[in-house]
């Protein structure tokens, strides 16, 4: 089978297991697919097979059966379901009937602001590969120079790795014209701007600072795609109001309408 997900990415998704604990399962015997007990990781589950874990069957919902959830993500978390070293996980904050939620890209350890979440893997999977604009407030060490907003207004592309997590091993990075951008405070010693953007690439607002000597010293994101944080407080979470299921759902059938036509 060379199509579908993988079985642990499959158990990851859709239950509270983290892909470790998945692969724990599978290795134990207690996963079946299609009635047959299955110990291999990489087998894919396709759109029609039922899968078991520990006498239950798995459902996947449906992207028009989802449910969205927004996050007000503090710094100090780390956007994963566990980590090697015991560091606090966004999981460990969020209500437990959570935990098989999938979010929506990543803000890193030292981040805050608006995180999606969903029940539907491939709805994420559809908003992180999407344009959609997303906004941050930015606080910089140094000022905002003409070389900088040339950058943000025709785009770039770097080669190297600073601002980069130490363990990545992306070399280059393109970055498209910013959707626009509002500089609030220009200084010596920092400075404050807010932009908006339609990538989610690994720390891309940090490798594109970086370029030109800036430390990012705050990174809060704002919104998503048209979604807000409003007044949520840090650590909190609230459901999508009906106009932005409104608004997700018309996003969704376009582009699969879209997909269609390609």
């Amino acid at each position: 089978m060379s199509e579908g997900m993988r079985l642990n990415k499959f158990i990851s998704h859709y239950t509270k297991y983290s892909r470790r604990e998945a692969d724990r399962l599978i290795e134990e015997g207690r996963v079946q697919v299609n009635g047959k007990q299955v110990k291999d990781f990489s087998y894919r589950v396709g759109p029609d097979d039922k899968v078991v874990l520990n006498d239950r069957v798995i459902k996947p919902k449906s992207m028009h059966e989802m449910t969205v959830l927004v996050y007000h993500k503090p710094k100090g978390e780390l956007v994963t379901k566990k980590d090697p070293v015991g560091r606090r996980t966004i999981y460990d904050s969020l209500p437990k009937r959570f935990a098989h939620f999938v979010p929506v890209g990543r803000l890193d350890f030292a981040s805050e602001g608006l995180l999606l979440l969903t029940d539907s893997p491939k709805v994420a999977d559809l908003l992180m590969r999407s344009s959609l604009e997303r906004v941050y407030n930015l606080k910089i060490r140094g000022s905002i120079t003409p070389g900088m907003e040339k950058a943000m207004q025709s785009g770039m592309k770097i080669r190297g790795k600073k601002g980069a997590h130490e363990k990545s091993r992306i070399e280059e990075m393109e970055f498209a014209p910013f959707f626009a951008y509002q500089i609030i405070k220009n200084g010596t010693n920092y400075s404050k701007i807010r932009v908006a953007i339609g990538e989610g690439k690994n720390r891309e607002l940090r490798r594109f600072f970086a370029h030109f000597d800036r430390e990012v010293l705050d990174l809060h994101r704002v919104s998503f795609g048209g979604i807000s944080l409003n007044n949520l407080p840090k650590g909190k979470t609230r459901f999508l109001t009906q106009r932005e299921y409104d608004d997700l759902h018309a996003f969704i059938k376009k582009a699969q309408q879209e997909e269609q036509r390609d």
